[in-house]
Formats: C-alpha cells, structure tokens, sequence
C-alpha cells in the first residue's frame, strides 16, 4: 500500500464490527453465489437450498446497491417448493419451464399457471407454493426482491420468515390472479397496469414513449400494491434508445430479441458493454449512464424490476423520475442525453453490430446520419 493510502477496517465477526446481515445469511443458505457485472442465468450452476427445498443461486450484480437482489429457483421435474411466506417483496419472472403457483389469502387461495416469460409477485409475507408442471424438465425462475434492506434492517430471521401478520392489503382484487388488471393512465412512461399475474410479456400491449427515443414502448406495472417497481420496454426493429441514468438497484432481464447495452460515467472516454438476450440479466451502477441498441431484426423487449414504484417511490431519486426528470434532456436539468448530444462512438458502433445481422438502420427520422455513411 502505498504511503498515505487509505486503509478500510474490515468486518470483524468476533467483536461484531461492520456486520452485514443479508450477506450472512446468504453465505449460511448454501446455494452457489454468483457476482459480475452481468449475469447469464441460463448457464448459472445452481445447488440445494434447504430452505426452498429445490435448487437455486443467488445472483449478485455489481449495480444491485443496497436495497435488492436477485435469486434463482431451479425447480425439478415433477416438483414444488417448500410453503414459504417472508417480510421481502419478491417478483418472479420465469425464464424456463411450465408451472403453477398458490397463494394463501385471508379470503381464501388463489392458483395460476405460468409459462416461460410470466411475471407474477408474491405478496408481501402471503404464504405461497410453486410448482413444476413438467415431468421431464425444470423450471427456473427469477426472482428480484428487497431482502438486503428488509435483512439489514431487522437482522432476524424469525421476523423475516416466520412473522404472522398479514398484509391484507396487498392480495388485490381476484382477477389480478387471472392475468386480469386494472389501467391508470397518466403520461408515457408512467402510465401503470395494477395486477399480481401477467401471463406472457412478450404479447403485453404497451404503450408508445416518444421521449426515450425512437418509437419505442413502455408500461409499468404494479404488482401485488408492491413498493418494488416493474416496467417492460420494447425497442423497436434497426432502432435504439436514448442514453440516460438512475439509481442502483434496476435488475434487467432481456425479455426478447437479442441486442447490446453501452455504461458510462459522465466524464468516461472508455464504455463497458453487456450483450444481452433472454437470460441475461444486469444492473446499471449508481448514476452510471447506459443506452439500450437493439441489433435484431425484430423488436426487443426487457423487464426492469427495482425499489420505488410509480406509486410508492420511495427515494427522492425515484419520486424525481417520475415526476419528469427520467425522460428530460440532461441539460434541462434532467437524466437524459439527446441523440445530438450523444458520444458519435456509439452510433458507429451499432451500425457496424446490426451490418452482422442484416438490419438496415431505421433512425434517420431521430438522428443525421450523413456523417455515418461510407462511400
């Protein structure tokens, strides 16, 4: 170490010093742990976890922050999970297999079937079950949550997952459990579709938001009256989005077609880029810029689940969003960079990545591309 280098104090479990109960409890669980700044969970190696009596992997982003994490339930053929409730909102998105899922209310159990591709939440500290439908193949499911706040802030087990109140409040109406909602329009970008189940993301009719650029499409979704927040974005075909930034914590799970995603803090001459398709999953960094490319030649999709949702915030940074500054010309005081504003790296750069896959760019009406052609 250099001379006048700061040194940290590292945590000391013996004197409890530094303690970091979600972190704990992770290593005490068993099942693999996996870290970077992108993660295939396809190919992850998953192991027992007693607890949820079928396999899993915790998945560890290097963009998760403080608040959420992630984890996966590899479930066997012919299998289902313990019963299991917690103090931790949890949205499932399931990447592979087919399957069903009962939740206990205080009116009675609600059951649905999922495919590859649902979203459903698990209500706040409701007891519930999934299950494998499939005889010979597993299902794998994701799931984003809040219990790096809710275990660092309680530290205690017990009131985790074994604690009876119930928030009857948050179960909803039935048909919220038949892919069944309710819209609230507001703005784009903000208009909300309440529910607790959608059945396939990938047909979900969204709604267009001009101001993030090209055409694309966008509804947030609010599940199970969740303080978690969940959107799904589409980016149309030999087009892109606007570069912008945010909080930590947004896990994205690519949904459909297959694309790219360039990072970058403001004043950075070098980008960090993580391919993407379905079962990819990553977290933008605190305030790190970053701008979605699609290169295939039909539409994208991608799931955005993270703390504060368009009903219940929870930080300033998130209330702030919402209230305009998320599609808002960063020189107006806002969190976006315009297209004529953006590094000309970067559209080199996609129009060289969509030539490998036969897509002719479609962003003329967004941005000048004299300067791009070749002679």
């Amino acid at each position: 170490m250099a001379e006048g280098e700061l040194k940290l104090l590292d945590t000391d479990h013996e004197k409890r010093f530094l303690l970091d109960p979600y972190l704990d409890w992770v290593k005490a669980e068993g099942p693999p742990v996996h870290e970077g700044f992108g993660i295939d969970v396809l190919a992850v190696e998953t192991g027992p976890w007693p607890r949820f009596d079928c396999k899993g992997a915790f998945l560890h982003v290097k963009g998760r922050g403080d608040h959420c994490s992630a984890y996966a339930l590899d479930i066997p053929p012919g299998k289902r999970t313990a019963p299991m409730k917690h103090m931790y909102e949890c949205f499932v998105y399931v990447l592979e297999g087919h399957g069903s899922t009962t939740i206990e209310a205080p009116q009675g159990r609600h059951s649905f079937e999922w495919g590859p591709k649902s979203l459903f939440a698990l209500p706040l500290n409701a007891g519930y079950q999934i299950y494998n439908g499939s005889g010979s193949e597993r299902a794998l499911l994701a799931c984003t949550n809040f219990a790096p706040l809710v275990m660092n802030l309680f530290h205690n087990d017990r009131f985790v997952f074994a604690n009876d109140f119930v928030f009857d409040d948050r179960m909803g109406d039935p048909k919220y459990y038949e892919g069944d909602g309710d819209f609230t329009a507001i703005k784009p970008g903000r208009h909300m579709w309440e529910t607790t189940f959608v059945p396939d993301l990938t047909n979900f009719e969204l709604v267009t938001w001009n101001e993030r650029g090209a055409g694309g499409s966008n509804i947030t979704f609010i599940l199970a009256d969740g303080t978690l927040h969940a959107h799904t974005s589409e980016i149309p075909t030999a087009r892109y989005k606007k570069g912008h930034r945010h909080g930590d914590g947004i896990h994205i799970w690519a949904v459909t077609g297959t694309g790219y995603t360039v990072l970058w803090y403001e004043g950075d001459q070098d980008f960090v880029e993580v391919p993407w398709r379905h079962g990819i999953m990553y977290a933008p960094p605190l305030w790190m810029f970053h701008q979605h490319f699609n290169t295939a030649p039909e539409p994208a999709r991608y799931l955005a689940i993270g703390m504060g949702s368009r009903r219940y915030p929870f930080s300033t940074i998130r209330r702030e969003g919402a209230a305009g500054k998320a599609d808002t010309d960063i020189k107006k005081g806002g969190r976006q960079i315009e297209y004529a504003d953006q590094d000309p790296r970067l559209h080199r750069k996609w129009l060289d990545a969509i030539e490998k896959t036969n897509v002719r760019s479609d962003m003329g009406d967004y941005i000048d591309e004299t300067p791009y052609l070749r002679t």
